[in-house]
């Protein structure tokens, strides 16, 4: 696994973190977040609705892992830290969050009907989603990235792949994008089938989003390693309801507070801060 840039994490440190976290949570959940005592909002927001219950419905992957992934328990990961952030800043505890699994093709409607009061899914902000969901955010920007074979330092980036075998899925985004750098693209239908040419050294490495990528090396613990250098940008929003501007200024104000108070980062480094090097928040967009 490579070093992280900026942290002073020894490999002794890393490993341990790596042996406690185990592969079925893959993401530590910090349950430290203050929860805001009595927070007051203006009647009839969103804010005031939610704090008044006591709890709130989020939608995220139950089979992220890293961001979200879902074992006997609660699910763990970034995205969860993400929602359990704006929770407690409504006053509500991890207690009184009730998870509900949000796959690709469900969480507009699930935003849309009320099933969920908010979104965090590795859900990409687009124009097209824009037209149904608002977003709040971006509180990450993932990115197209490479997995090699552990201790492999002669693949630093993309440029690094001219004439050189890679694997992806067939059809993908990852697949038109890893053109541009290599002619011998050896796509296959699911990243699992790239592991065995990686591992034989058929392919020198594997090729999608990061997030994907990291989840694959925190299961495999050893063997691979995200080189952690992105050469695409797919910024991850917060979905709600369409046009409930208060609440989106709202929780773009929790990201940024927690971007100043460190607590952002607490919530990375503890889940996918595991695999992939601690980046700078991004600015939210205040559209």
């Amino acid at each position: 696994m490579r070093l992280k840039k900026g942290l002073a994490i020894s490999a002794l440190a890393l490993a341990s973190a790596l042996v406690l976290s185990g592969c079925t949570d893959s993401g530590a959940s910090t349950d430290a977040v203050p929860v805001e005592e009595a927070p007051e909002f203006a009647a009839g927001t969103t804010m005031a609705d939610l704090a008044e219950a006591g709890e709130i419905t989020i939608g995220t992957k139950f089979d992220q892992p890293l961001f979200g992934l879902k074992g006997t328990g609660d699910p763990v990961g970034f995205d969860v830290e993400i929602g359990k952030l704006i929770a407690a800043k409504l006053g509500i505890p991890a207690s009184g969050i009730t998870w509900t699994e949000t796959v690709s093709a469900n969480r507009e409607p699930f935003i849309q009907n009320g099933q969920v009061d908010l979104v965090v899914a590795t859900y990409t902000i687009n124009d097209t989603r824009k037209e149904v969901v608002s977003f709040a955010g971006p509180y990450y920007s993932a990115g197209q990235d490479l997995l090699v074979l552990a201790g492999n330092t002669d693949i630093t980036g993309p440029e690094d792949l001219t004439d050189q075998p890679v694997c992806t899925v067939s059809g993908s985004t990852s697949e038109k994008n890893i053109a541009a750098y290599t002619t011998d693209i050896r796509a296959t239908d699911t990243y699992s089938n790239c592991l065995g040419p990686l591992r034989s050294g058929e392919v020198v490495a594997v090729t999608t989003d990061n997030v994907i990528l990291a989840g694959i090396a925190d299961q495999n613990e050893g063997e691979f390693e995200v080189v952690n250098n992105p050469f695409t940008e797919e910024p991850y929003g917060i979905g709600l309801a369409l046009e409930d501007t208060e609440f989106r200024d709202f929780i773009n104000d929790v990201l940024e507070e927690s971007y100043e108070d460190g607590t952002w980062v607490d919530a990375w480094e503890s889940t996918a801060g595991k695999v992939l090097d601690t980046p700078e928040p991004p600015a939210v967009d205040r559209y």
